[in-house]
């Protein structure tokens, strides 16, 4: 049986952004412990994600038509 590519490509998109996720949650809860350095690598972090995020939304990857 065979899947479309477009269905592994959201799946991986998926697994990432959930991994995201679970980065963010303990960073929130110990945001007054981490001090700058932890906020600014959370932002870079969060950053290149989106970078990658708009790229793929560029080259038309979400795309289901």
């Amino acid at each position: 049986m065979k899947f479309d590519v477009r269905f592994y490509l959201v799946s991986i998109l998926f697994i990432i952004f959930d991994l995201e996720i679970a980065f963010l949650f303990p960073w929130a809860v110990a945001f007054k412990d981490i001090g700058a350095f932890g906020y600014w690598s959370m932002m870079i972090f969060l950053a290149v994600l989106t970078i990658g995020f708009i790229y793929e939304w560029k080259k038309g990857a979400l795309e289901w038509d």
